[in-house]
């Protein structure tokens, strides 16, 4: 059982955003709606308070809380990918509709909140036991907005 659930602040739209983020990833699903019970300061009875949604393979929940907080780049989900298709898949999906390219594979989606979209092998080779073969990646991937994966291993293997 997952002990923390992290609670995701959207201003009237929660249920739209949980299902597009379930849309994009697998072993995704909204597993409730929730409906406020009483009037509150962001909405009325009825309207959808919370979403509860597992996000591959983990539990969120969208509320709908008001304009009062933004996202902000201090926190965001990252999705390592296997391959160069899926993070051009998910960048493409996340940018659209007023989305931004942030820098390093960051972006921030239509509602303000950031992702990092990354190769599981940029890990890999930023931890490189051969530190100079790690500097090379890690300075190539600082240079780049979307993650190249190619470009990223080419300048790790630069002599």
């Amino acid at each position: 059982m997952q002990r923390t659930i992290p609670c995701l602040w959207y201003n009237g739209d929660a249920e739209e955003a949980a299902k597009f983020y379930v849309s994009l990833i697998p072993d995704s699903r909204i597993a409730a709606v929730n409906q406020s019970p009483a009037d509150w300061p962001s909405g009325k009875a009825g309207d959808v308070l919370t979403v509860e949604f597992t996000l591959g393979g983990t539990k969120y929940v969208a509320m709908n809380g008001g304009p009062e907080f933004p996202f902000t780049l201090a926190v965001s989900i990252q999705v390592p990918c296997d391959d160069q298709a899926e993070i051009d898949r998910l960048w493409t999906a996340l940018i659209k509709d007023g989305g931004q390219a942030v820098q390093c594979g960051w972006l921030k989606d239509r509602w303000g909140l950031s992702w990092q979209i990354f190769p599981k092998r940029l890990t890999e080779l930023i931890a490189d036991k051969d530190r100079a073969r790690a500097k090379r990646a890690f300075d190539a991937m600082c240079e780049m907005v979307k993650i190249d994966l190619a470009a990223v291993e080419k300048a790790a293997n630069a002599r």
